[in-house]
C-alpha cells in the first residue's frame, strides 16, 4: 500500500511539473512575441520620422523659379540647402534602419515563434503520452492486484468449506468431495491471478523506471533545450538590434559633417558682396544745393536739386526732372512690375545686368536653332545621296523656317545690344572688335533664305558626306555658297582630313550598305572625327583612307577633352 500511495504521489508531482513548464515555455513565447511587436513599433517610429524628415526637407526646397531659388547664390543659402540635401540623406539612412529591423528581426522572429510553438507542442504531447501510458499500466497492475486478492480471498472460502464438509460426518462423501474439487479449483484461479498480478507487476516496474529514468528525463531535457535556444536567439535579435542602428552611423556621421561643412562654407563678406552686386544702381550722389540770397521785394525760392532724396510730387509735376523714374536707396520703388522691354526702368548697373542676360538667352536661342539646322543640313544631304532613305524636299519648309527663326533672333540681340552700348556710354563701331557671338551669327547667316535652300549642297563633302566649319573662313564661305563660282571651286579642290576628336567602340554589328555610311563589326574601336549633331549619326574613320558614318546607337563614343563640346557621353 504504501509503494502505491509513493506512486501516486510521483505522478501528481510530475503532472505539477509538467503544468509549470508549460506556463513558463508558454511565457517565453509571450516573451518573445513581444519583443517581437516592441521591434516592429520601432520600426514604424523609424518609417514614420523618415518620412516626416523627408517631407521637412522637400517643404523647405526651393521652388523652381521663385525668389527662393535666386537667392540660392548666396553662400548662407547655399548652405541651408546643402543642409536640406543631408538631412534628406540622414531620413533615408533611417528608412534602412527600418528595412533591417524588419528583414533581420522581426521576419526571422515571427517564423521561429511558428517553430518554438510546434515544437513545444510536440515535446508536451509526447509528455502527456507517456504519462497517460504509465497512469494505464498502473491502473491494469491495480485490477490484476485485486483479482488476484478476491482470488485468494475466495480459495480461503473454499478450503474452509471444504474442511467443515470433511469433519461433518452426516454429509455425503459426494458432497465433500464436491467441496474438496471446489476449493481446488478456488486455489488454481488464485494461483493464477497470483502469476497474472506478478507479470502485470514486473512490466509496471520496467515501465515506471523507463517513464523516470529515460522518457520523462528526455522530454525534460528537449524542453530545457528548446528553452536554452529561445532565449539565446532573443539575445541574438537585442544584439542585432544594435548593430542595425550601428552600421548606419558612418553615413549619418557623413551626413552631419556636411551639414558642418555647408555651415561653414558660409562667407558673410562674399554675400554682402553679392548683395551690393545685385542692388548697385549706378547713380551718382546727389550734387550741392546753392546758396540763395534774400533781397528786398525777393522771395525765396525752395529749390530742389535734381539729384536730391526730398523731391516731392507736387514740385516734381512742376519741374519735371532727370531723376524721375530713378531708383534711389531707401525709397520704395512703386514699379516692381513687368517695365519697358529696355529695362529703362532700372537703375543703369541693373539695366546692364538685365540687357546682358537678356542677349545671352537669345544667343542661346540662337545656337540652339543653328544647331537643329545643321542637323537638318546634314539629313537633306544624306537623303540626296540616298533617296530610298527619305525625300530631300521634306526639309526644306523646316530649314527655312529655322532660318527665319534666326534672322529674327538676330535682329532682337541687334536691338539690345544697342540698348546696352547706350547704358555703357558708347555705341558700336567698326572699329570694335565684336565683344559677343552675334556678330558671328549674322555672318553665318546673312542671306538667310538663300542658304536654307543650298545649305545642304555647300556643307557637302565631294563623297556625299557632312563636315564640320573649322575656322572662320569657312563660316564666311557659308554665307556666299550660293555663288557658281564658290560652287565649282569647292566640287574642284581636295576634302581636307578632318582630325581625331576621340575614339568609339561598336557595340552592334552595322552594314553600311549606303553611300557615306561605313560597315563595323561588334567590339571594333575606330577613331571619331565628327561627333552627333542631333540627326543620330557619328562620322568615324578606321584607318587614312576609310571613313563614313555609322548611326550613334551603335557606338559608345569617348570624346577628347580638348575636342569640341569638351564632354564624354555614351
Amino acid at each position: 500500500m504504501e509503494s502505491g500511495r509513493a506512486t501516486l504521489l510521483r505522478e501528481q508531482q510530475l503532472k505539477d511539473q509538467f503544468d509549470n513548464l508549460e506556463k513558463h515555455t508558454q511565457s517565453g513565447i509571450e516573451f518573445v512575441e513581444r519583443y517581437t511587436k516592441f521591434v516592429k513599433e520601432r520600426s514604424e517610429i523609424e518609417i514614420n520620422y523618415a518620412k516626416q524628415i523627408k517631407n521637412l526637407s522637400k517643404k523647405y526646397q526651393p521652388k523652381k523659379n521663385s525668389k527662393e531659388e535666386e537667392e540660392n547664390k548666396y553662400t548662407s543659402c547655399r548652405a541651408f540647402l546643402s543642409t536640406l540635401n543631408e538631412l534628406n540623406d540622414y531620413a533615408g539612412q533611417h528608412e534602412v534602419i527600418a528595412e533591417n529591423l524588419t528583414s533581420q528581426i522581426i521576419t526571422e522572429l515571427l517564423r521561429y515563434l511558428t517553430e518554438l510553438k510546434a515544437e513545444r507542442k510536440s515535446h508536451f504531447h509526447d509528455g502527456r503520452k507517456a504519462q497517460q501510458h504509465i497512469e494505464c499500466s498502473w491502473k491494469q497492475l491495480e485490477s490484476s492486484k485485486r483479482r488476484f486478492e478476491r482470488d485468494c480471498k475466495e480459495a480461503d472460502r473454499a478450503q474452509q468449506y471444504f474442511e467443515r464438509m470433511d469433519a461433518d460426518i452426516n454429509v455425503t462423501k459426494a458432497d465433500v468431495e464436491k467441496a474438496r474439487q471446489q476449493a481446488q479449483m478456488r486455489h488454481q484461479m488464485a494461483a493464477d491471478s497470483k502469476s497474472e498480478y506478478s507479470n502485470f507487476l514486473t512490466k509496471f516496474n520496467q515501465e515506471q523506471n523507463e517513464h523516470y529514468y529515460t522518457l520523462i528525463p528526455n522530454i525534460f531535457q528537449k524542453l530545457q533545450e528548446m528553452e536554452e535556444r529561445r532565449i539565446e536567439r532573443v539575445g541574438v535579435s537585442m544584439k542585432t538590434y544594435a548593430e542595425v542602428d550601428r552600421e548606419v552611423l558612418p553615413i549619418v556621421g557623413k551626413c552631419l559633417d556636411g551639414m558642418t561643412k555647408a555651415a561653414e562654407s558660409i562667407e558673410p563678406k562674399t554675400d554682402s558682396k553679392q548683395v551690393v552686386e545685385s542692388y548697385k544702381s549706378g547713380f551718382e550722389p546727389p550734387g550741392d544745393v546753392e546758396f540763395e540770397d534774400y533781397g528786398p521785394g525777393q522771395s525765396m525760392k525752395r529749390t530742389v536739386s535734381e539729384t536730391s532724396l526730398s523731391n516731392s510730387r507736387g514740385e516734381a509735376k512742376e519741374r519735371p526732372s532727370k531723376s524721375k523714374g530713378k531708383l534711389w536707396p531707401f525709397i520704395k520703388n512703386k514699379n516692381k512690375g513687368s517695365g519697358p522691354e529696355d529695362f529703362s526702368h532700372l537703375p543703369p548697373e541693373q539695366r546692364r545686368k538685365k540687357l546682358q542676360a537678356k542677349i545671352d538667352d537669345l544667343n542661346k536661342d540662337i545656337q540652339k536653332e543653328m544647331d537643329q539646322k545643321d542637323a537638318l543640313t546634314k539629313m537633306k544631304g544624306v537623303y540626296e545621296k540616298n533617296p530610298q532613305m527619305g525625300d530631300p524636299a521634306s526639309v526644306d519648309p523646316r530649314l527655312v523656317e529655322m532660318a527665319m527663326n534666326i534672322e529674327k533672333l538676330q535682329s532682337e540681340v541687334q536691338k539690345f545690344e544697342g540698348w546696352l552700348a547706350e547704358v555703357e556710354g558708347r555705341l558700336p563701331s567698326k572699329s570694335d572688335p565684336p565683344r559677343r557671338q552675334s556678330g558671328l551669327y549674322e555672318t553665318q547667316n546673312s542671306n538667310s533664305s538663300t542658304v536654307a535652300n543650298n545649305c545642304a549642297q555647300d556643307r557637302e563633302s565631294p563623297d556625299g558626306s557632312y563636315t564640320e566649319e573649322q575656322s572662320s573662313e569657312t563660316q564666311v564661305k557659308v554665307a556666299i555658297a550660293n555663288t557658281p563660282e564658290f560652287d565649282d571651286e569647292f566640287d574642284d579642290g581636295d576634302e581636307e582630313t578632318l582630325p581625331t576628336i576621340g575614339t568609339c567602340k561598336a557595340i552592334y554589328q552595322f552594314e553600311g550598305h549606303n553611300e557615306g555610311t561605313i560597315s563595323v563589326t561588334e567590339g571594333e574601336l575606330l577613331y571619331v572625327i565628327e561627333e552627333d549633331k542631333g540627326d543620330g549619326w557619328t562620322r568615324v574613320r578606321r584607318n587614312e583612307e576609310e571613313e563614313g558614318y555609322v548611326p550613334t546607337s551603335y557606338v559608345e563614343v569617348l570624346l577628347e577633352t580638348n575636342a569640341k563640346g569638351a564632354m564624354t557621353y555614351i
